[in-house]
Formats: C-alpha cells, structure tokens, sequence
C-alpha cells in the first residue's frame, strides 16, 4: 500500500485529513528527500504499525539507503530527546538547563546526510512528540541554515497530517473491534 492507500482507507469523517495528506504531502514542493525523511520520521514517531507500513513503502521508493536508514536515525534519537528535554522543561526550574544530558546522541551529527535535511526530519519528528523545547531549538536550527518559515512550517504540518492520519486509523480499528464484539 501507499499514501493513495491510505488516503483512500480513512472514513468520510476523516475527509479533511485525507484531503490535507493529498496536499501537504502528495503535492508538495519539497525536495524528494526532504519530504519522505520526514514522513517517515512522523509516521515511526505516530507508533501506528498500519500508518508506518503504508508510508514506508513510499518513502523507500524516494529515499536512498543512506537516507532511508538516516530519517529512521532521526525518529529513534528524537524519541529520546524529546521525552529528555520535556522532561526537563516541565520540572520548572532553570537549573536544570545546566546539567548534561548524559544522553549518546551522535545521530545528530553522524547520519550521513544533507544536515538541513536531518534537522527537518527532527523538527517533524519533535512536532509528532509535542515537545516545545525541540521544536524550538531544530526550527531556530533549520532557519540558521537558511530556511525559510514556509519551509519550517512545512515539518509541523507534514507532522501534523501524518500524526492525525495515524490517530484516526487507530481510534477506527479500535472501533471496529469494539462494536464488532
């Protein structure tokens, strides 16, 4: 399957959702890679195994290996980090900013791609997870490189359907089961 198929597969009530996976992914200008790292960054990061499957297929068929295995890079040390640092955030108490993370991220830096493309993945990925910090600091990141707020908003919004797609099929299926029992 693809992202026709799982465009196709969401319910009436879910048109809107359907209607923005056509636009913000099936037609957008980013490069290739750009757009299917972070597809599949947010569709790992959105833990739904049919969403995953049906995006993963697509973006296999638009990434490289190095760029497949990175975006996948991406997604795992952002499940970390974004747990860490809101964490953080949210014990209130500006010390806490001082103290090493003690955390192995080498990801960040040895993932074998464009660096701009790395950090679009992440700030994507951090979106999905609904960490403030991180979006921050890869959005901060990803202007330094010389995107534009278009192209930084393009991540949260690929986030945002990927992440809605995955709630729907999940709350659906568990529906299904539900009044199928």
């Amino acid at each position: 399957m693809s992202l026709d198929a799982l465009r196709a597969a969401l319910p009436d009530h879910a048109k809107d959702i359907r209607l923005n996976l056509g636009s913000v992914i099936g037609n957008s200008r980013l490069p290739a890679q750009r757009l299917w790292g972070a597809v599949l960054a947010c569709a790992i990061m959105s833990r739904n195994e049919v969403v995953l499957r049906e995006l993963a297929e697509d973006a296999r068929a638009h990434l490289d290996e190095k760029g497949f295995t990175a975006a996948r890079a991406a997604a795992s040390i952002m499940a970390m980090t974004t747990v860490y640092y809101r964490g953080r955030h949210m014990l209130g108490d500006a010390e806490y900013t001082t103290v090493p993370a003690k955390l192995r991220m080498q990801a960040m830096a040895n993932h074998g791609v464009d660096k701009a493309d790395f950090e679009f993945w992440s700030l994507a990925a951090a979106a999905v997870a609904g960490c403030e910090v991180c979006v921050e600091s890869h959005g901060r990141l990803l202007r330094e490189q010389g995107a534009d707020r278009e192209v930084v908003l393009d991540a949260v919004r690929i986030a945002a359907v990927v992440n809605a797609a995955a709630v729907t099929e999940a709350a659906d299926r568990a529906l299904a089961d539900a009044l199928a029992g």
